[in-house]
């Protein structure tokens, strides 16, 4: 994920998408000592097209100056979860947030006046940025800071018992992830839930708060402001996100009739039936968000066998956790662009501390909107990480390309954007190709093994999509009032069957709230950035291939090494946030809209080779 702030969460969830970018950065301080006063009507200035541009200049000056001590404090309570670090991170919060709340409104003054298109753009982003913006009245900042604080921590902390001792998500996941036993998996996806109960009434109390701030700048609700942030109405970004869907939506179809069926041959009709939604535990992930992990239970019946496993190869080659993050650099050295600064090693996160407590969620940070880029990872030898690597430093390569823009442009074009860069990188990462260019692979495997590939990375990147959907649209529905505190869990649990096909394991306790045990909800981090990740990084990577003049199947495709390919990704990346997002994709693609095509195009074989392994069967599910 990109680059954190705040609490990776609490961070992100006050500030501008702009000065936050995605998971945060620039978080200010507010030097004036009552900044919820407002001044006198006597001394604001005409809404005047200098006074636009002087306003402008003095929000990016005391935003910029002010957001290194934030990124410092938040980093450090990220890093070494303490009540004197949570302390200090809520009273930062909640200052920034008073000021961004005054900048958001002084911005609005200037809805009508004509103003040149840069300084439009600067004054749309102060609007329409902020995620969780507070009322302008006193203490609503300091109590929504403290409620945000105290979720995304209650989050990171969060253990179970689970047979005799108390375990966290990484090891509830580790176990998730290879269990084969039925009765294990339900109570290991059982457990993880129990810490998020305690979440609903702070969630409750904060939606309040946010959407009377978002309705004071003018906006329905927060989840309408969320929407209103991609170059397009709030209505038409949701009619745009379905279209995307409705291109994707079969194949994930033909995907879930497959794994279903091979789920049945190996537990049962009375586990996992032939037909209807999949029994969301048996799918090797926490919120079956990603399948990957039980490729050995739906593997190809015959010749699905790789010659190869990652993460034995990483093992067997010597690699530590160092060694990964270096690796994921040079693939972005290979394309032409500069190596990490020395100061990335020194105050990185990269392995787990053994002393204290932190927040092992992988993100990627910018703590000087400069070179002081970092990571912070709990990063461990596996294929997983391997490729998480690759996409955290996506995050940094954009940073740190982007750097010398206007405060305000210190972003991807949009969201999606700043997910889909490392993601893209990350397809290459993954290729037979690009292990054998890096030492990994001796030898790259024939045809005969493009199915099981391809099977894997639909089983990540294909099961994903509706997940990436579906977490925003419970959000949304929350936001606007349709759906009420006491109906929380049931219209979590609809979505799943809706978008994914997918139920728990059992039924589910009168105070469940499985939304937070999704790390993005008590983060309050927008999640369909993701969604549009998982169709931006098959549309760069088509675009890639074509500049690299490959002439073969997209999924054997490794632009590693290809300058060429570098100098227009740097382009791209240089722009930030200055030009709507469209722009930025045609100065990588060519092309200036969405397009899910390239999903299609990268995995067209697997989904012939899936339609003939469903004939006959009863796809689908009821809603």
């Amino acid at each position: 994920m990109k680059r954190t702030l705040m609490t990776a969460a609490a961070a992100c969830a006050l500030m501008t998408t702009a000065a936050c970018a995605a998971y945060g950065a620039h978080a200010p301080h507010v030097w004036n000592d009552s900044p919820s006063v407002a001044p006198a009507a006597d001394a604001i200035p005409p809404a005047t097209a200098e006074a636009a541009v002087a306003f402008v200049t003095d929000a990016e000056t005391r935003l910029a100056a002010l957001s290194e001590e934030a990124a410092r404090i938040q980093w450090a309570r990220a890093t070494n979860i303490t009540h004197d670090t949570m302390w200090l991170e809520s009273r930062i919060n909640a200052e920034y947030t008073e000021l961004q709340v005054q900048l958001a409104n002084g911005a609005a003054r200037f809805n009508a006046v004509e103003v040149p298109a840069d300084v439009r753009r600067k004054l749309n982003l102060l609007r329409l940025g902020i995620v969780l913006p507070a009322p302008n009245r006193p203490g609503a900042a300091g109590e929504l800071a403290d409620i945000t604080t105290r979720l995304d921590s209650t989050y990171a902390t969060g253990k179970f018992e689970y047979q005799g001792r108390q375990i966290t998500l990484e090891d509830a996941s580790a176990l998730l992830a290879t269990t084969r036993d039925p009765a294990e998996a339900r109570a290991l996806y059982e457990g993880w839930r129990t810490i998020s109960p305690v979440m609903a009434p702070d969630y409750a109390r904060m939606v309040e708060i946010a959407n009377e701030g978002a309705t004071e700048l003018g906006f329905a609700d927060t989840g309408a402001m969320w929407r209103a942030g991609y170059d397009m109405e709030p209505d038409a970004f949701a009619a745009e996100t379905d279209r995307l869907w409705e291109q994707v939506k079969p194949f994930y179809e033909n995907l879930h009739c497959y794994v279903r069926g091979r789920l049945n041959a190996r537990y049962g009709d009375t586990v996992q039936p032939d037909s209807g939604p999949i029994r969301a535990d048996l799918l090797g992930n926490m919120w079956s968000q990603q399948w990957g992990n039980i490729y050995d239970v739906v593997a190809p019946a015959e010749g699905g066998a790789s010659s190869y496993d990652l993460t034995e190869r990483l093992v067997a080659s010597g690699y530590d956790a160092r060694k990964m993050v270096e690796t994921g650099e040079g693939f972005y050295v290979s394309m032409g662009l500069p190596a990490l600064p020395e100061t990335f090693w020194e105050r990185s996160q990269i392995t787990r501390p053994r002393d204290r407590e932190v927040v092992c969620h992988a993100s990627a940070w910018d703590l000087d909107n400069r070179d002081d880029i970092r990571i912070k990872m709990c990063t461990e030898v596996n294929a997983e990480d391997f490729y998480t690597v690759h996409h955290e430093l996506g995050h940094n390569y954009y940073q740190r390309t982007y750097k010398d823009q206007p405060f305000l442009f210190k972003n991807g074009a949009n969201d999606g954007f700043h997910e889909a860069i490392g993601d893209f990188v990350g397809l290459s990462a993954l290729t037979p190709t690009y292990l054998n260019q890096i030492g990994l692979l001796q030898t790259v495997p024939g045809e005969a093994e493009d199915i099981p590939f391809l099977l894997k990375m639909a089983l990540d990147k294909i099961a994903f999509l509706p997940f990436g959907l579906m977490v925003d649209r419970w959000r949304w529905g929350v936001f606007n009032g349709e759906t009420s505190p006491a109906e929380y869990n049931d219209a979590w649990s609809s979505n799943m069957l809706r978008y994914q096909g997918l139920v728990p394991p059992g039924p589910r306790p009168a105070n469940a709230f499985d939304a937070g045990a999704k790390y993005h909800i008590p983060g309050n981090t927008p999640y369909t950035r993701y969604f549009l990740a998982h169709i931006y990084q098959f549309q760069f990577h088509r675009a890639a291939c074509a500049q690299a003049g490959w002439t073969g199947p997209l999924h054997r495709c490794s632009v590693y090494g290809n300058e060429e390919v570098g100098a227009r990704f740097n382009a791209m990346m240089e722009m930030g946030q200055s030009r709507p997002w469209p722009e930025a994709m045609q100065a990588f693609t060519g092309q200036r809209e969405n397009d899910a095509s390239a999903v299609a195009d990268y995995f067209a074989p697997l989904n012939t080779w899936l339609t003939a392994q469903n004939r006959g069967k009863n796809c689908g599910w009821e809603t």
